[in-house]
């Protein structure tokens, strides 16, 4: 089932040096920006990421400090990219917890205040755990019926996980083709920053998801304890966390 679109849905997939949303790098992006006219735009870039590459990440998508020497920084791709997601909302596979908050960390860190502000977030593999409980490659395998060719490489990946999104909407009647609908059943938990610090509440406050203040309202903590603000800020926390933090704060 083709998908019934809006405004442009941008599919991304992030191969990096590791899976800390707060400090690992990208080392390559693939883009696949689908328009409400069906017309598809991909782009796929190789990042250096002024890191070395664990031996454990290139054994897994191949990538090595060799391949990406002469590539350019991801501050010097950034605002292509900001540009080309201005528009879109965002689809992955893991995509939620994982490739956009990296994202966001890597936007932020260039200096570009990317948002996810009137953007709807599709993560494939949200539809799929609640359905099937797989992997990608059995994702793909069970909903498109054939075997995923080239995994962990981030175009391979992207292009997969459209071509599922899609399988999955044919496959199951009860999932409507819209996407606030797709991005409200995909998400697994309601996440108010990124990396899952921060959650609303049923009274749709922020509050505290971790540590002695978890489901205690931000705003409350940052008023009894105004040193908190400071801690957490100068704490090895995600910087797409710092913002909000930051937004709450000011709006106090």
């Amino acid at each position: 089932m083709k998908l019934k679109l809006e405004k442009p849905i941008a599919f991304f997939d992030l191969e990096t040096t590791g899976i800390d949303v707060a400090t690992d790098r990208i080392v390559e992006i693939a883009v696949l920006k689908i328009r409400p006219d069906g017309q598809r735009d991909m782009k796929v870039r190789r990042v250096n990421p002024g890191i070395p590459i664990p031996k454990a990440s290139s054994d897994i998508h191949g990538i090595t400090d060799e391949d990406v020497k002469d590539a350019p920084t991801f501050d010097k791709l950034a605002k292509s990219l900001y540009i080309m997601l201005q528009d879109c909302d965002l689809g992955g596979y893991n995509s939620n917890r994982f490739d956009v908050p990296l994202l966001a960390e890597e936007f932020l860190r260039a200096g570009v205040d990317f948002s996810i502000e009137g953007r709807r977030l599709i993560d494939v593999q949200g539809i799929f755990f609640k359905k099937e409980k797989r992997t990608l490659e059995a994702a793909f395998q069970f909903y498109c019926d054939k075997p995923l060719d080239g995994a962990h490489s981030a175009e391979a990946d992207i292009s997969a996980t459209h071509e599922i999104l899609e399988a999955q909407l044919d496959k199951y009647s009860d999932l409507e083709n819209d996407m606030d609908f797709l991005a409200d059943y995909s998400k697994q938990q309601n996440f108010a920053d990124l990396a899952g610090r921060f959650v609303f509440n049923a009274d749709n406050e922020v509050v505290f998801n971790f540590g002695k203040h978890k489901n205690v309202p931000v705003a409350t903590v940052l008023k009894n304890e105004p040193g908190y603000y400071g801690w957490m800020m100068g704490g090895d926390f995600p910087l797409f966390t710092k913002k909000i933090l930051k937004q709450i704060k000011e709006a106090i």
